[in-house]
């Protein structure tokens, strides 16, 4: 215990045992005196009452005595740092550990480990506990000026042309009354013209929706291409505080109005309270004298405003907000996953439509309708559901393959498919080779149709979507016969099916001349009577 605390009571302590002495000096003469006029009794239960009186004064002198003693000596709590939701914070680290099992099945390596990055930086931002601030806003419209002027001191650049802060600079911030410690960050301007000033938005987009709270910063009345990217950033979550700076520019009157059209459009995501005017760094004005005089900065409605919010909502809004990322880090794991398999999936159709189209084009299908079914193949749909993580058997295979090629026929695909193909093929092939060709191409690309809709079956697990097979099938084949495509499709087709068919016709007129000699050979070694028994008597008819 400190001297100056431990004096005090030393003092007291002697003060009150002086008293004490004083007291029972003075009990002792009162029961003399009683006891000289009045009856024994009398005096000893006067002086009993007393006592116990007594008593009581020392016990509770005692008990206040230990009780200060206690909380002088007793070690002082530590600040209990404040916690985020817990069903927030249990939902967004399910979600990064399932996002971490995501990005084990992403391939390019950079790209799984800047997910991983990410996923870490996350947890880091849970764990600490921090508030981030971001400002936002269109190029020189005063967001340096702000965050000089609620830092109280210069951290950036200010009265600079548009552009100035090309990269997010974060600095630190502290409110009385809030535990957590504010992060502000002051991002580069959207709007700005070139590429680079295109390349500083994309920055500057990003920072705000890590954002726990985001100050979006005007100089007068929302445009249209301030207002999308307020919208945009509201519809994800964001939670916003308008500020409009430079009012010391306007008359109060014009604030005002500025102010009523503020609130009027961001009306139903914004609330009113959370529109304010601020003056972040006042220009100079001449005086009559002739001197210049500098107003101090006017940012306490902003500091007000964000003094209540973060006392209000700042642990809801950072556990929103940790929520939020993991979420749309899980996304876009999906996403990247999603795109790998769509590559892999396209690479076995491509494969697969190639050798269908060899196969029946050397030989061809005598009833067209079974050109639906041959064009798609069981194996081709075992492939693509691996992977997609669903390991089909054959027979499973050929079920979905045979449900898909009567969907094709029962559709008039195959039809429609013919005369598209027939016609792009006649404008770029002989006559004598479309016939020859036309089985071969369609087949490829109805073996397309069919791999793009398993595609689609596969990626939403195994489920045709509420407007079924039939729906997945058309809009496959509306995107394919396209005219670009069919054009692109058409010599894809000519250089891997209809080239080699010509390049064998040679061969395949010479083998079926061959044929044809040797049917007339065997035709001229039969016995005479053979070929015209019609005409000669058989040497046996008694024989009936």
């Amino acid at each position: 215990m400190r001297l100056s605390r431990l004096l005090p009571l030393v003092a007291s302590f002697t003060v009150l045992l002086g008293l004490v002495i004083w007291l029972i000096n003075s009990l002792y003469r009162l029961y003399a005196n009683i006891a000289w006029y009045a009856p024994p009794l009398l005096a000893n239960l006067l002086l009993f009452l007393l006592i116990v009186l007594l008593a009581m004064l020392i016990a509770a002198f005692g008990y206040y005595a230990m009780q200060f003693w206690q909380s002088q000596n007793k070690p002082r709590r530590r600040k209990i740092q404040p916690k985020v939701p817990e069903a927030k914070t249990e939902a967004a680290a399910e979600t990064l550990r399932a996002v971490r099992k995501q990005v084990k099945q992403i391939q390019d390596e950079v790209t799984r480990q800047a997910l991983l990055s990410r996923s870490r930086e996350i947890e880091a931002n849970l764990a600490r506990g921090n508030l981030q601030v971001v400002v936002f806003g269109t190029g020189s419209a005063g967001k340096t000026s702000l965050v000089n002027a609620l830092m109280g001191r210069m951290v950036g650049q200010v009265n600079a042309p548009m552009g100035t802060t090309e990269v997010g600079e974060t600095y630190n911030l502290k409110l009385k009354g809030l535990e957590r410690e504010i992060l502000i960050t002051d991002t580069p301007g959207i709007l700005e013209a070139g590429v680079a000033g295109t390349e500083r938005e994309q920055l500057a987009r990003q920072l705000a929706t890590e954002a726990d709270l985001l100050l979006f910063v005007v100089d007068n009345d929302l445009r249209k291409s301030e207002y999308e990217p307020l919208r945009a950033l509201a519809e994800i979550g964001k939670r916003s505080i308008l500020v409009l700076n430079k009012t010391d520019l306007y008359i109060e009157q014009d604030k005002e109005k500025i102010l009523a059209r503020l609130r009027e459009r961001v009306r139903g995501f914004i609330s009113m309270s959370d529109v304010v005017a601020i003056a972040a760094n006042p220009k100079p004005v001449k005086l009559e004298n002739g001197n210049l005089f500098t107003a101090e900065p006017d940012v306490m409605p902003l500091i007000r405003r964000l003094a209540i919010v973060l006392r209000a909502e700042g642990d809801d809004l950072m556990a929103d907000n940790i929520l939020l990322q993991s979420q749309r880090l899980g996304e876009e794991a999906r996403k990247l996953i999603d795109a790998q398999r769509r590559r892999q999936a396209d690479k076995v159709v491509e494969r697969f439509q190639w050798i269908g189209a060899g196969v029946i084009a050397v030989t061809p299908l005598p009833v067209v309708d079974l050109l639906a079914t041959a064009a798609v193949n069981a194996q081709m749909v075992v492939e693509i559901g691996k992977i997609y993580g669903c390991d089909l058997n054959m027979e499973r295979g050929r079920e979905l393959a045979l449900s898909l090629g009567k969907t094709l026929a029962s559709l008039g695909i195959v039809k429609g498919a013919i005369e598209l193909l027939s016609t792009a093929l006649q404008l770029n092939l002989a006559t004598y080779l479309v016939g020859k060709a036309i089985q071969g191409v369609t087949a490829a690309y109805l073996t397309r149709i069919a791999g793009k809709s398993f595609i689609e079956y596969f990626r939403h697990d195994q489920d045709w979507g509420d407007g079924g097979i039939t729906e997945v099938v058309q809009r496959q084949f509306q995107l394919n016969r396209k005219d670009e495509f069919v054009k692109v499709f058409v010599q894809q087709a000519i250089a891997k099916v209809v080239q080699p068919l010509a390049n064998n016709a040679p061969e395949l007129e010479e083998n079926e001349e061959l044929e044809q000699e040797e049917q007339e050979e065997e035709i001229e070694l039969q016995p005479e009577y053979v070929q015209d028994d019609w005409l000669n008597p058989s040497p046996h008819r008694d024989d009936w």
